[in-house]
C-alpha cells in the first residue's frame, strides 16, 4: 500500500481501510448501548459493574497489542486483517450462549474476544494509514478513515438503541413492581434474547469480509524500510525501540485520548440519566457524541495540514476539551448533557494527531512501535472504572467525579502536544 509517485494515495487500499475503520467503530461504540442494556438484562446493581463492558473491550488491547505485532511479522498485514475479522466473528457468536444463559461473565468473554480481534486489526491498519503518504498529512488520512469510524458510531447506538432499549423504562418499572421471580426471569429472558439476530448477522458479515480480503490483492507495506535516516541521532544508529522516548509518551497520550473518548461516548448515557434528561437523549446518547466527533473529523480533513499542523490542532483540541468539561460540570440538565456530547468535537482530532507523532521516525521499529501505541487503548478500560469508583465507591458527586477524571487526562495530552512528542529527537 505505497503512495504513488505523485504522492497521492491508491484508492482501493484506502477504501478497504475505511471499511475496516467502519467495522472498528461499529463494535467499539456498541458498548455505549450494551452498558445500560446489560445492566438491566443481567440484573446488575451498580454502574461500576456495568462499566466492565468497556473494561473487557479495551483491556484486550493492552494484552494483545504486542502479540499482534508478532503475528503480523509472521503472517503479514493482509493475513492479519483476515484473522482479526474471523476473531471478531467468533466473539460475536459467543453473545448467543451468553444470552441463552443470561451470563454477564460470558458476555464479557465475548466482548474481550472482540477486543482481541480489534487489537490485531488496529495494529495492522493504523500503520497503513500513517505510512501510505507523507507523515505530515497522516492526520488527514486517519481523519478520513475516522469519518467512517464515527459514522458507524452514530449508526450503532441508533440501531442497537432501538433494538435493545425499546421500552426500557417500562421494562425496568415492571421488574421493580413484581416480586414473582418466574415473571422477572421471563421478562429478562425476553429482553436479552434481542441480541440473537444482530450478533449472528455481525458474525456472518465479518467472516464474509474476511473471505473477500483473503482474495483481494492488497500490497504489503514494508514499514521496516520507512524513514531509515530517522532511526539515528547525531549519526548513531538506534538498535532498540526503547531508544524512542516519544513513542512511550505517545502511547500514554493514546491512553488518555481513548479515556476521554470513552468517557464522552460511552459514559454519556449514564451521565445523562443522572442529569434526569429526557429518555430520548439517554437512549441515543452515544450518537450525539459521535455526531460531534464527525464534525471534528470534517474540520480535520479540511484544515490539516493545509492551514494548521497536527501538533497545533492537538493543542487546540485539548484546551477546548477542558473548557467544555468545565461547562458540563457547572451546568445542569440538557445544557450539561449537550456539552458532554460536544466533547466529541474536542476529542475528534486527538488520535489522528497523536498516533503519527508517536510512531514518527521509528523506521524498522514501526510495527513494534505501532503495537506499543495500540496498548494505550487500555485507557478506555481503566478510566470508566476510575469514574465509577469516584462516583459509586467514594460517593463523589457524579459531575465532580467527571471533572476529576477528564481534566488530568486533557492536561497530559496538552503536554504531549507541546513538548512530549519532541523528547528524544
Amino acid at each position: 500500500m505505497n503512495s504513488t509517485p505523485s504522492g497521492k494515495t491508491e484508492f482501493r487500499p484506502m477504501a478497504i481501510c475505511c471499511a475496516l475503520f467502519f467495522i472498528l467503530g461499529f463494535i467499539t461504540w456498541a458498548n455505549g448501548t450494551l452498558i445500560p442494556f446489560l445492566k438491566i438484562a443481567c440484573n446488575l446493581e451498580t454502574d461500576l459493574q456495568a462499566f466492565f463492558v468497556t473494561f473487557a473491550s479495551y483491556i484486550a488491547y493492552f494484552f494483545l497489542a504486542i502479540p499482534s505485532s508478532w503475528i503480523l511479522k509472521k503472517i503479514g498485514f493482509q493475513n492479519g486483517l483476515v484473522v482479526s475479522l474471523i476473531i471478531l466473528g467468533l466473539g460475536s457468536l459467543i453473545f448467543i450462549p451468553a444470552a441463552d444463559s443470561r451470563s454477564y461473565g460470558l458476555f464479557l468473554t465475548g466482548i474481550f474476544i472482540q477486543g482481541s480481534g480489534m487489537a490485531l486489526l488496529q495494529t495492522a491498519v493504523n500503520p497503513y494509514l500513517s505510512i501510505i503518504g507523507p507523515i505530515d498529512s497522516a492526520a488527514q488520512r486517519i481523519s478520513i478513515a475516522g469519518f467512517f469510524n464515527k459514522t458507524a458510531g452514530i449508526i450503532v447506538p441508533i440501531l442497537f438503541g432501538t433494538l435493545f432499549l425499546k421500552d426500557a423504562d417500562n421494562i425496568t418499572k415492571k421488574l421493580e413492581s413484581t416480586a414473582d421471580m418466574a415473571e422477572k426471569n421471563a421478562i429478562l429472558d425476553s429482553l436479552i434474547s434481542r441480541v440473537h439476530t444482530p450478533y449472528i448477522a455481525l458474525a456472518v458479515i465479518f467472516v464474509a469480509f474476511a473471505v473477500f480480503l483473503k482474495f483481494t490483492k492488497l500490497p504489503e507495506v514494508d514499514v521496516d524500510a520507512e524513514e531509515e535516516t530517522d532511526g539515528s541521532i547525531q549519526g548513531t544508529k538506534k538498535n532498540s525501540v526503547f531508544q524512542f522516548p516519544h513513542l512511550f509518551l505517545g502511547s500514554l497520550a493514546i491512553f488518555f485520548c481513548v479515556a476521554v473518548e470513552v468517557m464522552a461516548g460511552d459514559i454519556i448515557g449514564v451521565y445523562g440519566r443522572e442529569l434526569n434528561v429526557h429518555n430520548f437523549f439517554v437512549t441515543y446518547a452515544t450518537a450525539f457524541t459521535l455526531s460531534c466527533m464527525l464534525i471534528g473529523y470534517i474540520i480535520g480533513i479540511i484544515t490539516i495540514p493545509k492551514y494548521v499542523s497536527q501538533q497545533f490542532a492537538l493543542r487546540i483540541c485539548t484546551i477546548v476539551g477542558i473548557l467544555f468539561t468545565a461547562v458540563s460540570v457547572f451546568t445542569t440538565g440538557t445544557t450539561s448533557f449537550i456539552f458532554v456530547a460536544l466533547l466529541g468535537i474536542a476529542n475528534s482530532l486527538m488520535w489522528p494527531a497523536i498516533f503519527p507523532l508517536g510512531i514518527k521516525g521509528l523506521g524498522r521499529f514501526t510495527k513494534t512501535g505501532s503495537a506499543i501505541m495500540i496498548m494505550g487503548i487500555a485507557g478506555g478500560a481503566i478510566w470508566p472504572l476510575v469514574y465509577g469508583f469516584l462516583k459509586d465507591t467514594l460517593h463523589i458527586d457524579f459531575q465532580h467525579a467527571f471533572l476529576y477524571a477528564m481534566v488530568p487526562a486533557y492536561l497530559y495530552i496538552l503536554f504531549f502536544a507541546t513538548k512530549g512528542h519532541t523528547i528524544g529527537k
